[in-house]
This record gives C-alpha cells, sequence and structure tokens, in this order.
C-alpha cells in the first residue's frame, strides 16, 4: 500500500462523502486477516457478534490489518458497556454496534467508547487502537428507524450501518415477496442520513451490490464477507473443473 490509513482519515473520508470500501470477516486467524488487509481495503471489520473470532484473537487480528495498511474495526459481541470498550482495548481502531434501539441508546454506545470527561470508558487499552476511535450504530430494528432522525443527531457518532438481515425480520419485509419494499427503505435510510451529513453504510455481500448503495450516497462500503466470497470461488472453480474434465473424457 502507498499509505497506512488511520482511523483519523477514514474519519474524514467518510465525512467528506468519499465512498470508503472495506471487508467484513468472520472467520478467525491471524493469516485471514492478513490476506484480506493486503488485497488493499480501506477498512476490515471483525464480526465478534457471529464470527468465529474471539476476543483473544483481536490483538494479532487487528495487528495484522493495521501492518498491512487498513483500518481495523470490530463488530462488537452486543451494544453493552463492556462490550463496546473490550475490543477497543485490544486493538481496534473503532466500532460498529449492533441492536442500537434508539437515540438514547446511541448515547450510551458513543458514551462506552470514550474516556472521562467525554464518556465512561474505563483506562486500561492493552495495545494499539485509538485515543477517539470510530463509533458506528447499527440501523437493524423498528425502533432504531423509528427514532432515525434522532439517532442521526447524536453527538459523536460517527455514521450509521444498515443491517438489511435484522432489520427486514423487524419490520416483517422478510420474504421474496417484499425485496422490493425493502429496497425502498435501505435507499430511504441512506437518503436520510446523506440529508442529515451523517456517513451511512448498507451490509452487502458482494461489489455489485456494495456499488449499488454507493451510488446513491453511502460512503461505509462493505464490498464482501469472507466466507461467502471463499464458497462462492471455491464452488465456482470446482465447476469449472468438473465441466472440464466431463468433456475431456467425452
Amino acid at each position: 500500500m502507498s499509505m497506512v490509513l488511520s482511523e483519523v482519515e477514514l474519519r474524514r473520508r467518510w465525512s467528506d462523502g468519499q465512498p470508503c470500501h472495506g471487508l467484513w470477516s468472520l472467520l478467525p486467524g491471524v493469516v485471514t486477516a492478513e490476506v484480506l488487509a493486503r488485497t488493499e481495503p480501506d477498512f476490515v471489520v471483525v464480526d465478534l457478534q457471529h464470527g468465529a473470532v474471539t476476543e483473544a484473537d483481536l490483538p494479532g487480528v487487528t495487528a495484522a490489518i493495521r501492518a498491512a495498511g487498513s483500518v481495523p474495526l470490530v463488530r462488537t459481541r452486543s451494544p453493552s458497556f463492556a462490550d463496546v470498550g473490550r475490543p477497543l482495548d485490544l486493538g481496534a481502531c473503532g466500532v460498529i454496534v449492533p441492536n442500537v434501539r434508539d437515540a438514547d441508546h446511541a448515547r450510551e454506545v458513543v458514551a462506552a467508547s470514550r474516556y472521562a470527561p467525554a464518556g465512561g470508558r474505563s483506562v486500561g487499552r492493552l495495545t494499539g487502537g485509538a485515543d477517539q476511535p470510530l463509533v458506528v450504530a447499527m440501523v437493524e430494528t423498528a425502533t432504531a428507524l423509528d427514532d432515525l432522525d434522532a439517532v442521526l443527531g447524536v453527538p459523536g457518532l460517527d455514521g450509521v450501518y444498515v443491517g438489511p438481515g435484522d432489520l427486514s425480520l423487524s419490520l416483517g419485509l422478510d420474504g421474496a415477496d417484499r425485496r422490493a419494499d425493502l429496497r425502498g427503505v435501505l435507499s430511504s435510510i441512506v437518503a436520510r442520513a446523506g440529508a442529515a451529513g451523517v456517513p451511512v453504510g448498507v451490509h452487502a455481500y458482494n461489489g455489485e451490490d456494495a456499488a449499488g448503495f454507493a451510488d446513491e450516497g453511502a460512503t461505509i462500503v462493505t464490498v464482501s464477507v469472507d466466507v461467502v466470497s471463499l464458497g462462492e470461488a471455491m464452488a465456482h472453480h470446482l465447476e469449472v473443473a468438473r465441466s472440464r474434465g466431463g468433456a475431456d473424457r467425452a
């Protein structure tokens, strides 16, 4: 990489409306983290909520991401005070926090990431990390959507990130016949965040969907999820090999 991107620069780019492209990691291990970061994303999100990575892995994983030039972010296990602060002590330069209910809850999340007097984060950072980490609240519940304007106005919040899967369940839009309705909701959130001057992202599993959200104004652009891309790539190569092998024998 030509430069090592910092959380300060990533925050500036988000705020300036410049799309920043990242990868989402569910797979454990320092080698996995390094392989992802060496593809030159702006950030890599390590998923503690649904991924196989553990807190004990974080110092090595976040260091590998940073050494390769990307910003290490962590989706926390929960929005609780301890779960927000713990990854920040173990090398994360920012957190994406799930299950944020409303603006009051978002304020609690921000406070959990800030040292006094701005917040209540406990002093005890072990390695890496940042004094002013990035804080992104996930919009994935009906209550958060109902309170979206207030959430977007929470001081210290660096952005919002939409989880379409959980949001679709919360809104009753999870059926195949409701995809257009859900897409409309996602577009509305991106537009409202953009109008408020707040960086926004929508979880995506491939570059095409990610580019579509970026075209609408998303700046927190998740391009791919490692476990999904790995499975798709392996299935593709197996299909090619088997089809060619069958053709040669014929």
